[in-house]
């Protein structure tokens, strides 16, 4: 493709399209209802995951109500929050997603086989919520490893609260979904990494391809509780709601690695709490929309904004100091927020060598495979996320893992890989990342087996390894 031309050529990469029906299926006698949407003529909003009727026409009527009325500002959340259907149906929700337990030490499953059960627990913050004599516990704080290996902090609060946080999401997060914009992809329903990579992607085709690509210093850390309420309040005015996330970003925090009491935060939301990545939203929605304003680089420079939560790019025809002054000065001055400005750079695709990373793909043109005179588009996984998968696969197959019997880590394999392969196989070119992953997961099996082994590890005779591990039950990409 010639730089500059937004529709000559063919570029090796795969789109992946879904099918949609339009139809509500109802079980014979059943309270829960499962949606699935018509790709040609889609509903505006729809739910994640079967949602029993009533909470699911809540929702549904929350979000046409805010939707008809931008300016609307809901007064009577708080008694939906604590109904003891919608506790419920938060509590199926902790319960899939089978998080570690809090600083209490109380797990899933303790909470599911415990006396009871579900039904109280649900009982238990009913009567708590409806007496407004609910205080969430401290938050549990753990790091993860980054893949620049640094550490990332997560704080993880109790089960109890993560309940009550999920059943205010399914009130909370219709209302604001309505007003979200379309160049939001993260942690929202029916959206996902993908979608985001496919507006990326029909921008740079477009001719878009000079790219602010930024990085915000620590975001879940760093927003201003005062801010970040004063954006909940532009929709809710419930006093109760309010107070209760206020609560939850004031909880303190217990480092075991800091030691000494729990602290208390005067900005950030943890990260790892089931309302976080929803305030987060809430939160960046208002760069969105001052990038989207009359005096936005969307009208002044035509510009395209692509937001996966608190990572995205701004695609330009051209990228001046102005545009790049406008966005450091709205998210430091007027938002309180730092942005990084080591990671932070600008790309011109038109430039040979230079390549756009994003969410785990690569986007560069290249030389054409077949001789013609343009460049072509590529889009690949990136070699970072190569890396990190070549990792995880060496931690997989380690010296520790020399007990695990054959069978069960060609099955855990099969597991990663597969998953692996979900993500990166839906978006792009992956064929040669595959077969880059098949060999190295042949290379660390076969070195697992022969560390096994006091002598030399073969396969049967007139056999590959290729075919005896295939024989074994191992997938290939």
């Amino acid at each position: 493709m010639k730089p500059g031309n937004a529709g000559g050529g063919m570029e090796p990469y795969r789109v992946h399209a879904t099918v949609r029906r339009k139809e509500i299926r109802l079980s014979k006698n059943s309270t829960t209802e499962e949606t699935v949407f018509d790709a040609a003529n889609p509903p505006e909003w729809g739910e994640r995951r079967p949602l029993p009727r009533k909470i699911s026409r809540l929702r549904q009527k929350l979000y046409l109500k805010a939707k008809q009325e931008p300016k609307f500002r809901f007064y009577t959340l708080y008694d939906r929050i604590y109904r003891k259907d919608v506790l419920m149906a938060a509590w199926e929700q902790v319960r899939r997603n089978d998080g570690a337990p809090g600083v209490d030490g109380v797990a899933v499953d303790q909470i599911a086989n415990a006396e009871g059960g579900p039904q109280r627990l649900v009982d238990e913050l009913y009567e708590e919520l409806r007496s407004k004599t609910y205080k969430p516990q401290p938050v549990r704080r753990v790091y993860i490893l980054k893949p620049n290996g640094k550490e990332r902090p997560l704080g993880i609060p109790c089960i109890r609260d993560r309940v009550v946080q999920t059943a205010a999401v399914l009130v909370l997060e219709p209302i604001f979904e309505a007003d979200f914009l379309d160049c939001s992809h993260g942690f929202r329903p029916r959206r996902s990494a993908h979608g985001a990579l496919e507006e990326i992607l029909g921008h740079i085709k477009a001719g878009f391809r000079e790219v602010y690509d930024a990085d915000l210093r620590g975001y879940f850390d760093s927003i201003p509780h005062d801010k970040l309420m004063a954006a909940l309040r532009m929709r809710i005015v419930d006093q109760s709601v309010l107070k209760l996330i206020r609560l939850w970003l004031e909880t303190p925090v217990v480092d075991k690695r800091e030691g000494g009491p729990p602290r208390r935060s005067h900005k950030g939301v943890p990260q790892g709490g089931s309302v976080s990545p929803l305030l987060a939203n809430i939160y960046l929605h208002w760069f969105d929309k001052f990038f989207h304003e009359l005096d936005g680089p969307a009208q002044w420079a035509k510009a395209k904004l692509v937001r996966y939560c608190d990572d995205f790019v701004i695609l330009a025809r051209y990228q001046g100091p102005r545009l790049q002054s406008w966005v450091e000065t709205v998210l430091e001055t007027r938002m309180g927020l730092e942005v990084n400005r080591e990671k932070t750079q600008v790309v011109n695709l038109n430039r040979q060598g230079e390549s756009l990373d994003f969410l785990g793909f690569t986007f560069r043109f290249g030389r054409s495979p077949k001789g013609l005179s343009w460049p072509m588009l590529y889009v690949n996984p990136s070699k970072k996320a190569l890396d990190r998968e070549r990792d995880k696969l060496r931690s997989m197959t380690n010296t520790r893992m020399c007990f695990k019997p054959v069978p069960a880590l060609i099955r855990d394999l099969n597991r990663h890989v597969m998953g692996w392969a979900n993500y990166f196989g839906r978006f792009g070119y992956s064929r040669v990342a595959f077969r880059h992953i098949n060999w190295h997961v042949r290379k660390r099996l076969t070195r697992h087996l022969r560390r096994r082994s006091q002598r030399p590890y073969r396969p049967p005779k007139g056999k590959s390894f290729y075919r005896h591990f295939a024989d074994m039950g191992l997938v290939y990409l």
